[in-house]
């Protein structure tokens, strides 16, 4: 499984989107795609519930059978699944940053069935192909948490079944926080600050918060909005620019321009810098974990990892995360009827995600796999599923086709303001009118 967060996806611009999709017009595009793909509480093109065609055998395709960390692991998984059900698995990779051009192409040419690694950030992509499988049906069963059905539906409809999800949070050094004497963690933005405040108080180069500050990662910024009320997108219309977001953002240049937060960070930075025990809180994804202590000096800094709760503006509001996560979706043709039956399995049968949790360290996406004695001993898994993924929630923009390019835009927007090109209200009112022309 990619230790990646779901944080650099497949750039598709409008005539690409196009073309994989097969659309020929603008007009089909705009009626069709779009229709299929915005916000809404209706229920997307799909091509179905999986149907049992009798047949054992199908495809299994994935980037993590591409990547040398976890190629083995992943190839024994699905041996020992063919060995148990009797089924022929043929297989196919692809590396990740080129996996969804890959995968879309194949989709349109009618080249690719069977069950599908995905990104949770691309399922609206590949659901308005009108090709993917409504997995209701096994989901209801696989004891899977809410969070984590969640990220595997677009417009109510069940197109992924999870494997692995979290969210994008805050981790502290609980060693620099004890030497600021941070003992508890900040529950709301006003002890955040206090926090922040007391690290840089420690001097010796210590950088407060490693927030992103890139436009390349600048999406983390989304949270925040959340975190000060801002809905960011509500009844379909993205609302970026109003009080609670232009808030965010002043509180946001506040940190930077007193150097609480660093400037021209990026989440690899931001792990290079932890890992040297310079930072006092950083943002990432669990498997951001593996990142950061292969390459530190000090070898106990995994025990010093301390997941934290996002805080909130008032007392008592409900933590909200970015989500991360994999999931499992079946192409519609041959075998999709068994396809759908290793999804449901691999992704929830006790058997399985404790081998995956044990090879790939990654959390699984059900109840019961999350109470497993092997998670529930690994500290920083519990304390990272119990504080942030707990409070995940999908990105308000993937339901768009082009969602990497409206995030780009408000990442932009936002560091011109970080950076005094702009007010924080002007960049996020231009932020705004460039999104919703992506939108369209």
């Amino acid at each position: 499984m990619s230790t990646r967060p779901s944080l650099r996806t497949a750039h598709l611009s409008r005539r690409n989107l196009l073309q994989l999709l097969g659309a020929t017009s603008g007009a089909m595009f705009t009626a069709g795609v779009l229709s299929a793909c915005a916000p809404s509480t209706g229920s997307s093109g799909s091509s179905g519930a999986a149907a049992d065609d009798g047949a054992k055998d199908f495809a299994f395709t994935g980037w993590s059978l591409n990547e040398a960390s976890t190629k083995d692991s992943l190839q024994a998984l699905l041996d020992s699944y063919a060995g148990a059900s009797g089924a022929k698995i043929t297989t196919a990779s692809y590396p990740y940053n080129d996996y969804l051009n890959q995968i879309l192409l194949q989709v349109r040419g009618g080249t690719l069935t069977g069950a599908v690694q995905v990104d949770v950030a691309w399922l609206a992509t590949l659901a308005a192909t009108g090709k993917l499988v409504d997995l209701g049906a096994q989901a209801t069963s696989g004891g899977y948490t809410e969070a984590a059905l969640g990220m595997g539906k677009v417009k109510g409809t069940q197109y992924g079944l999870p494997w692995t999800t979290a969210g994008i949070g805050l981790i502290g050094n609980s060693e620099l926080l004890g030497k600021a004497g941070v003992t508890a963690p900040p529950k709301t933005i006003e002890e955040f600050e206090q926090a922040l405040r007391a690290l840089k108080g420690l001097g010796g180069g210590v950088v407060p918060w490693a927030a992103m500050t890139k436009v390349d990662q600048l999406k983390d910024f989304i949270a925040w909005m959340w975190a000060f009320g801002s809905p960011v997108v509500q009844d379909g219309k993205i609302v970026v620019g109003d009080d609670a977001s232009v808030a965010a953002l002043t509180w946001y240049k506040k940190l930077y321009d007193e150097k609480l937060i660093a400037p021209d960070v990026n989440r690899f930075d931001a792990r290079a810098l932890f890992a040297q025990g310079k930072v006092g809180y950083y943002e990432d994804a669990v498997a951001g974990r593996g990142a950061v202590t292969k390459t530190a000096p000090d070898k106990q800094l995994g025990e010093k990892l301390q997941p934290v709760p996002r805080p909130v503006r008032t007392a008592g509001d409900k933590p909200r995360n970015l989500a991360w996560g994999h999931a499992i979706a079946v192409v519609a043709g041959a075998g999709s009827g068994a396809a759908a039956k290793f999804a449901a399995t691999v992704t929830s049968d006790p058997k399985y995600t404790g081998e995956w949790f044990a090879k790939a360290g990654l959390p699984p996406a059900t109840t019961n796999g999350l109470a497993a004695g092997e998670v529930q001993a690994d500290q920083f898994v519990k304390d990272f599923t119990t504080a942030i993924g707990a409070y995940a929630e999908p990105d308000p923009f993937w339901a768009y086709p082009q969602f990497a390019q409206i995030e780009q835009a408000l990442a932009t927007q936002v560091q011109a303001a970080l950076v005094g090109k702009a007010s924080p209200k002007d960049a996020l009112t231009t932020a705004r009118e460039q999104m919703q022309a992506l939108a369209k």
